[in-house]
């Protein structure tokens, strides 16, 4: 059973590393960190590297195991979290993940390249984050306050606070049972998904005014320019959920959001 080869990895290993794909939303913070938490108990070095992730997320408990910067050259593991393929990974952290002598991923994309020695997908899974639930309690690992905390944020905010059609029986069993732990789901539920940022909010007043309606309603869309990113000052997260603006329109079936990043430096 892989779970079973990747626990005989962990324990083995003493410097691990848990990434995630870039411009991080709450799956991909919430996983990360809930899984450097039930590492760090099992008395491992480990930590996580985001190069940024949205101020709103700063109330989860183990948020300072962020950095932007690996504290060793080499790590003896790495995890990568909610994210299909290495090149989504920030382009400065991939090096560690190629240098790393055992490297495992977890994730729930439909599209997903396999790119790591140990792979753990579940393409209907609502979350990477209920993955990680299942494969602590497969392997005995105890999930306390502060990793449930972390891991269902994570569900949350990927099925729009169980709204979307992937939530199963177990996201709501685990919810349930995180609440016996003592875990605070309305302050989950309000800080990762309802409140905002001045420029959050200016840049979503920009989204909808743009929106618009094809193919007799059923596809909305809307954009966001450079130039509207640098007038406003776009922080971390601010486009997240923007998405959603044409989703909740009724008979909309399609909604895209797109917005232009600046080219990276080679």
């Amino acid at each position: 059973m892989t779970l079973d080869d990747i626990l005989k990895e962990i324990e083995k290993a003493e410097k691990i590393l848990v990434l995630a794909h870039e411009n991080p939303d709450g799956d991909a913070i919430g996983s990360a960190v809930g899984l450097c938490i039930a590492l760090q108990n099992m008395g491992k070095n480990a930590e996580v590297l985001m190069n940024e992730y949205p101020a709103n997320f700063s109330f989860l408990p183990g948020i300072q195991n962020i950095k932007k910067e690996g504290s060793f050259e080499k790590y003896d593991m790495v995890f990568v979290v909610d994210c299909p393929d290495i090149n989504r990974v920030y382009k400065d952290y991939i090096p560690y993940f190629e240098r790393a002598d055992v490297t495992v991923e977890f994730d729930h994309h439909t599209k997903n390249s396999m790119f790591a020695d140990y792979n753990i997908v579940n393409h209907v899974s609502p979350a990477c984050a209920q993955i990680l639930v299942s494969s602590f309690e497969y392997l005995n690992i105890e999930i306390t306050k502060e990793i449930a905390t972390n891991l269902l944020t994570g569900i949350i905010t990927d099925t729009g606070g169980f709204r979307h059609s992937g939530v199963t029986q177990e996201t709501f069993e685990f919810a349930g049972w995180a609440l016996t732990k003592g875990v605070n789901v309305p302050t989950i539920y309000r800080e990762s998904l309802m409140v905002t940022t001045k420029t959050k909010f200016e840049v979503e007043k920009l989204a909808m005014q743009r929106l618009e309606f094809f193919e007799d309603g059923k596809v909305a869309f809307t954009y966001i320019t450079i130039e509207d990113d640098e007038k406003i000052g776009v922080e971390p997260g601010d486009y997240n959920g923007i998405v959603e603006i044409g989703r909740n329109i009724k008979d909309v079936e399609v909604s895209i959001f797109i917005y232009q990043k600046k080219r990276r430096k080679l």
